[in-house]
């Protein structure tokens, strides 16, 4: 009986109205050139757990070591080919920069650190979405299959990538608050779920050196990541700490360079939903995203337990 009520409460209260995860990690890299369209799908149908934004964090394309790729998010028009233009010359670099709706990829041979450093300066209209060698971010207010549209989500190839549809319950309805958060190199979040030390944690991570940029307590949660990281822990080492620093009622998936994890917390009610074949590992808030997957009639399916670490190509 016990068992019943729990999983009727994470089902049925809070798991229907908190936004909506997916995320997907190819095996078989034939399936790269699908997948944009593969996560699109998945996104689409976690709509109604997540009406007010959309966003992906996707990996592709890695960069040489003495480059970096960095996703900027325009609130307003921006002039993207004057911008390359004086990026060019400041840098004494070649810029290729690609635009997608409100979002812009930038790649250049220079130190992301100094990239960022002159973006803040002399555009700090701009937002830098992601930093690192394969990342891009792309998120923006509306539905998600407007998002998808405009995003040309389908177009984009890659290796992994993780998904989120927002129901905005701890902080505004904007771009800047959706997710997925990036605060470290090529690391991102993605959370369904809501922490109650979140301004506690937030204060000690700007004591950190920690750039937190929004209330939006899953930016907390992913600056937490960061800073563990930057301390020296191992990815797995770092959630299994979270697991005592961070309050609250949470599924996290996290994305890497080289694959993701999954994450809840130890009472776990908000759903998740793991699968499994040769070709590709895939999670979800609910099963109904995963379904579209090809090969899904022959996967290994679970549910995640609570407070375990899941991690694939880490």
């Amino acid at each position: 009986m016990g068992v019943h009520c729990k999983i009727a409460f994470g089902t049925l209260t809070a798991g229907r109205i908190m936004c909506g995860i997916v995320g997907i990690y190819l095996k078989n890299e034939s399936l790269q050139p699908e997948l944009g369209g593969l996560l699109a799908a998945m996104l689409v149908e976690m709509s109604d757990r997540g009406p007010d934004s959309a966003g992906i964090a996707l990996y592709r394309d890695p960069v040489p070591d003495s480059s970096c790729k960095l996703t900027l998010h325009a609130a307003n028009r921006c002039d993207w080919d004057a911008l390359r233009t004086e990026m060019a010359a400041n840098f004494q670099a070649d810029v290729k920069l690609e635009v997608r709706a409100s979002h812009a990829v930038v790649v250049i041979a220079a130190p992301a650190a100094s990239v960022q450093d002159w973006l803040g300066t002399q555009h700090p209209e701009l937002r830098v979405m992601s930093a690192g060698s394969a990342i891009e971010i792309y998120k923006e207010q509306g539905l998600p299959v407007e998002f998808v549209r405009r995003f040309r989500l389908s177009e984009l190839n890659g290796t992994h990538a993780l998904g989120h549809t927002r129901m905005a319950t701890e902080s505004a309805v904007t771009t800047e608050h959706s997710h997925p958060f990036s605060t470290g190199m090529d690391l991102c979040l993605v959370h369904n779920g809501s922490l109650s030390n979140h301004n506690r944690l937030r204060r000690q991570l700007r004591d950190e050196g920690v750039d937190i940029q929004t209330d939006n307590d899953s930016e907390v949660a992913a600056g937490y990541l960061m800073w563990r990281l930057r301390e020296g822990d191992s990815l797995e080492e770092a959630l299994e700490r979270a697991l005592t620093d961070l309050d609250g009622f949470y599924t996290f998936a996290i994305g890497t360079k080289h694959g993701f994890a999954v994450l809840r917390d130890p009472i776990a009610c908000k759903p998740a939903v793991m699968a499994e074949t040769e070709d590709w590992v895939a999670m979800a808030s609910e099963f109904r995203a995963i379904a579209q997957l090809p090969g899904v009639e022959n996967a290994m399916i679970w549910e995640p337990s609570p407070a375990t670490v899941y991690s694939w190509g880490q």
